[in-house]
């Protein structure tokens, strides 16, 4: 975003309207609350679950002060992605795309898409583990199950995001009540607890299961996705409505983040009461502490409540997961292809290997798998804190938004730590690989290699901000945006003409006009498909939305100004739907659309509209 575009974003006060009609505060916060829960179910995935319960077997309730100051570095960091979105209207991976030269800004994509996959592991695993303990199903089919969720995604999405945040809310209040149960029987010791957070380390071995607490609590990809979910909330571009948005969507992170912080905490106070105190101080695995349940707390309803909600949390985090993955696809690349199939990619690259893991090394080797992804997740974690820091401080991009300096200084204390942790967990791992005997040299020299590289992006990812930052970040926008040239006109009529903002417009738009006339009326549509708009309906204000409205807009203005009669229609979601609703709703004679040519493989991937558009009008439909 640009100077000038900053400025409009700030002083365009009727682009947009208020998130309620209700007056109270408390309506108006409540109108806002939403994306925070969707965030928080990230922060107590199975991948949360492996690290707590090895740290409450091994320390008792002395690791208890890692988890507080890890949901204080969350919460901090959580408000500058929510302040990036709402103040620029971009998200993170936007940002990221118009701060950074095409070669680093690909990598960073790889990285976040490595990331995501990683994380999907840990949920394929968590819902398989939780499948096979409560159900009794082998591993491998708990796994190969998981790949029908994408069907229970793909139906939240459709039915509106009220019922998606309340079935988000819903699995959290499951994973919640579960460990409330569970720590009524557990009955944990409070004085031990309350000296659990005051920070010290046992030993060495502790220091490393605090580093694996915190690369599991702070996901990265929860900063892309807490970008764009905060824009779909419309309000006024006043500077009063942006604090007030940026103040709602803190209150409503530091809640749901908070209930997270619990339920993390009492998953390390069940595995300090029922293991470290009854001397089983080895229980890293899963599958263990659900089987040593029952005979330690004395209820068949132990191991099922703990069964039942580790579904529950791979469930919720596989469906945030999988928004992140499409939003970093289009952030990073400007490409968007259809939804289910961006979901099945993202779900195979889980898939595949936990697969793979099961079915030729066993159960036993899951817990390894689960540390492999935490340590991915390491790598990755300072590609998406440092340029979310540089954003939020920066002063061209935010204007009188950007964080104080005292929030600066806090996020960089912090990330320094996040990334000299993560770096020493790394550089452990990797030394432990490198001087494993059973890893080839090729695998230890791949390993080294790729290290050196993500070493060298990183530094770059650093200074490279720092090196530019007298200049003006590029304008972001999915579309590249083509002109068209004004034709001979003919016939009068109420003519529709469907607008992607591609060249396929200069040919639709001329031919409607010959088709018309000067003494026509023409409305120009075009259909927005942001995950917010896909989401969020027409509640959605991001900054594509609004750059949209701006394209369409020069359109109608150079259609005036020869003299021909024209409005714009905006729509939200899949076009195939909604042409047709804004066509029927307007009482059109005609639509114009224009055809792109491709067939096959890109039908697939990028999806069709036009046999979809055909089958569900009464009115004439011109393919230009």
């Amino acid at each position: 975003m640009d100077k000038h575009s900053h400025n409009r974003s700030l002083n365009e006060v009727n682009q947009s309207v208020d998130v309620t009609q209700a007056k109270s505060p408390f309506k108006k916060f409540l109108a806002f609350a939403g994306p925070a829960y969707l965030i928080s179910v990230g922060y107590m995935d199975p991948g949360n679950w492996a690290t707590d319960i090895e740290g409450g077997s091994k320390f008792g309730y002395s690791l208890l002060w890692v988890l507080v100051v890890s949901n204080a570095i969350a919460l901090l960091l959580q408000s500058f992605s929510a302040r990036l979105g709402i103040v620029t209207g971009k998200d993170l991976a936007q940002a990221s795309r118009d701060m950074y030269p095409p070669i680093i800004n690909f990598f960073l994509y790889v990285f976040a898409e490595i990331a995501i996959a990683a994380c999907d592991l840990a949920e394929v695993l968590g819902m398989a583990i939780g499948l096979s303990l409560l159900f009794h199903f082998p591993l491998w089919l708990g796994v190969s199950l998981t790949v029908f969720d994408t069907l229970i995604l793909l139906f939240l999405l459709k039915i509106g995001i009220r019922k998606v945040e309340a079935f988000i809310i819903g699995l959290i209040s499951i994973i919640g009540i579960s460990f409330l149960i569970e720590l009524f029987f557990a009955k944990p010791n409070g004085s031990e607890m309350a000296k659990g957070l005051i920070p010290s380390f046992q030993s060495n071995e502790a220091v490393y299961v605090a580093l694996a607490i915190l690369g599991a609590t702070v996901m990265p990809h929860n900063l892309y996705l807490h970008s764009s979910l905060v824009q779909t909330r419309k309000f006024k571009r006043t500077p009063f409505d942006i604090r007030k948005a940026i103040k709602f969507n803190f209150i409503d992170s530091a809640i749901a983040l908070n209930l997270a912080l619990f339920v993390n905490a009492a998953i390390l106070i069940l595995a300090a009461a029922t293991f470290f105190n009854n001397g089983l101080h080895e229980i890293a695995e899963i599958q263990d502490a659900h089987k040593f349940l029952q005979p330690l707390l004395g209820t068949s309803l132990a191991p099922i409540l703990f069964a039942v909600a580790l579904i529950a949390s791979g469930q919720s985090s596989t469906i945030t997961g999988t928004l992140a993955g499409q939003i970093i696809m289009e952030g990073h690349l400007q490409l968007r292809i259809r939804p289910w199939l961006r979901r099945l990619l993202t779900r195979l690259l889980a898939i595949i290997p936990a697969l793979v893991t099961a079915v030729f090394m066993g159960e036993e080797a899951t817990g390894k798998l689960l540390v492999l992804s935490q340590f991915v997740l390491s790598l990755q974690l300072p590609f998406a804190i440092i340029p979310l820091i540089f954003f939020s401080g920066d002063k061209k991009l935010m204007g009188e938004f950007s964080v104080s300096r005292f929030q600066k200084t806090a996020a960089w204390v912090a990330a320094g730590a996040i990334t000299l942790l993560n770096m020493y967990f790394v550089f452990v791992q990797t030394n432990a690989w490198v001087h494993d005997d059973g890893i080839s040299f090729f695998a230890k020299f791949s390993i080294t290699v790729c290290c050196l590289l993500v070493l060298i992006i990183l530094v770059f990812t650093i200074l490279y901000p720092l090196m530019r930052r007298n200049q003006e970040q590029k304008k972001f926008t999915l579309h590249h945006t083509h002109t068209f040239q004004l034709t001979h006109t003919q016939k009068p009529q109420h003519i529709f003409v469907a607008l992607d903002f591609s060249i396929a417009d200069n040919k639709a738009l001329n031919y409607a006009l010959t088709l018309g006339g000067t003494q026509a009326k023409y409305k120009l549509i075009h259909i927005v498909e942001t995950p917010g708009a896909i989401i969020y309906g027409e509640e959605t204000q991001d900054f594509e939305t609004r750059k949209d409205v701006e394209i369409i807009e020069e359109y109608i203005s150079k259609l005036k100004q020869e003299g021909i009669q024209a409005e714009y229609l905006i729509g939200y979601g899949d076009p195939k739907k909604t042409i047709p609703i804004l066509v029927q709703k307007h009482a059109a004679d005609l639509l114009v659309m224009g055809a792109h040519g491709h067939t096959g493989i890109k039908d697939i991937i990028l999806g069709t509209t036009l046999d979809s558009v055909r089958h569900s009008i009464a009115i004439p439909l011109v393919i230009v």
